[in-house]
């Protein structure tokens, strides 16, 4: 099983798995070289009944010690990782290098693509729609968008949940081509269909779970045909605008403001590594082209897990909040999937994975803690995203209870 957006000929990211000033008294940029030591230690037992340790310095050092030891074991570039809860302290830290060629440090003021986390903000502004009784989740795709393979059957909420049996255009044969060979090309929502509609289904609406890009592109349409807008100026005005996210990003084409980081990737017509800052997330569209930076992800931690904004006022309905939030199982024990959206022992939230960067936005309701990972690379260490395995040390260390472990899947083929 996959959880990447929108991993090239993969399944799928959970997103997985993105502003501004250090925090006071977390010790700032740190861009040390990476120890040779490639394994995690243990961590020290959680005191009983903690669900977040405290984050003194001992356990902060244990922090940087496994970060650097990731960075080195999946050679990272550069990584950001910021924790917060609201008694046990918070942790906000830096490393390498945003930018090989010139040497320039990651910072945690930086612009980073976050790839599927985008799901998550394009099913939260479908939510508002639901909210505003302009549709409802048990509505058939096939009243808004036309050619949809089995549309009178599958409904808003099977798309939300994954769990449509529609084909992941992102594993096309004729789409990898096309976007390898020219990876600045625009795309279409349309086209991006076409690759998937090529495809037969893979099984009935409701079935089973199956992460697909195809899903979010057709919701995004949705969006769009109701809201009558373009789907990046509605999650702006309905999502970002009241959630006070003023440095995320719905693109139009390869922009990408500054400050950001330069990303990496082998998802390449030959299999080199390339840099891909100025590629086009297009293709990615409603799954996954959205920009944003670590303090923006930390707000939108708490505020996609809860639907409550930070001056308490709801962003999404109690009502429909508790139906984004009851997940069905996925084929990852321990891991469960609502609507754009994934429980991970606990953390709740999303990963994303684009060709050059991958993040970890993830909420901890028990411990009011939240969770922030960015960093400019996709590339796999032995078949694990580098983001899981930030966020599988880190929380081994501060929350030994609640390991956020979920895997990627093998390559399509």
């Amino acid at each position: 099983m996959a959880h990447r957006c929108t991993r090239l000929r993969r399944g799928t990211v959970v997103a997985a798995a993105t502003g501004a000033l250090v925090l006071p008294g977390t010790g700032g940029v740190s861009v040390d070289p990476p120890p040779s030591a490639v394994s995690v230690e243990p961590p020290s037992p959680s005191p009983s009944g903690d669900e977040i340790r405290e984050l003194t310095p001992a356990v902060r050092r244990q922090l940087d010690d496994a970060v650097r030891r990731v960075m080195e074991q999946a050679n990272v570039p550069g990584v950001t990782v910021g924790l917060w809860t609201p008694d046990r302290g918070e942790y906000v830290r830096s490393f390498g290098v945003a930018d090989r060629s010139t040497g320039r440090k990651m910072s945690p003021d930086l612009y980073l693509r976050i790839g599927s986390e985008t799901k998550t903000f394009t099913v939260t502004a479908l939510l508002a729609l639901v909210d505003e009784g302009r549709i409802g989740l048990d509505d058939t795709i096939d009243r808004f968008v036309d050619g949809v393979p089995n549309g009178d059957e599958i409904t808003l909420r099977q798309l939300a949940g994954m769990r449509s049996g529609l084909f992941n255009y992102s594993e096309d044969d004729g789409f990898f081509k096309a976007l390898t060979s020219d990876p600045r090309r625009p795309f279409t929502p349309r086209e991006l269909l076409d690759y998937s509609f090529r495809h037969p289904v893979l099984f009935p609406p409701g079935e089973k779970f199956f992460y697909s890009n195809t899903n979010l592109i057709l919701l995004g349409l949705v969006v769009e045909k109701v809201s009558g807008q373009p789907l990046g100026d509605y999650i702006h005005e309905t999502v970002l605008e009241p959630a006070g996210l003023d440095h995320t990003v719905f693109p139009e084409g390869a922009g990408f403001p500054d400050p950001h980081a330069q990303g990496y990737t082998n998802q390449t017509a030959t299999g080199e590594v390339e840099q891909t800052a100025d590629w086009n997330p297009s293709w990615a569209w409603a799954a996954g082209a959205m920009i944003s930076r670590l303090r923006d992800l930390r707000v939108w931690a708490r505020t996609v897990a809860t639907g409550e904004l930070p001056d308490g006022d709801t962003l999404v309905s109690p009502v429909v909040q508790k139906q984004r939030l009851t997940t069905l199982p996925t084929t990852v024990p321990g891991a469960g999937y609502g609507l754009g959206i994934f429980d991970v022992r606990g953390w709740i939230g999303h990963n994303g994975s684009l060709p050059g960067y991958e993040s970890l936005t993830v909420y901890l309701p028990s411990a009011q803690a939240t969770l922030v990972v960015m960093l400019n690379t996709d590339i796999d260490h032995e078949n694990t995203e580098p983001s899981t395995l930030f966020g599988e040390a880190i929380t081994k260390i501060v929350s030994p209870d609640h390991v956020y472990d979920l895997p990627a899947a093998p390559a399509a083929r």
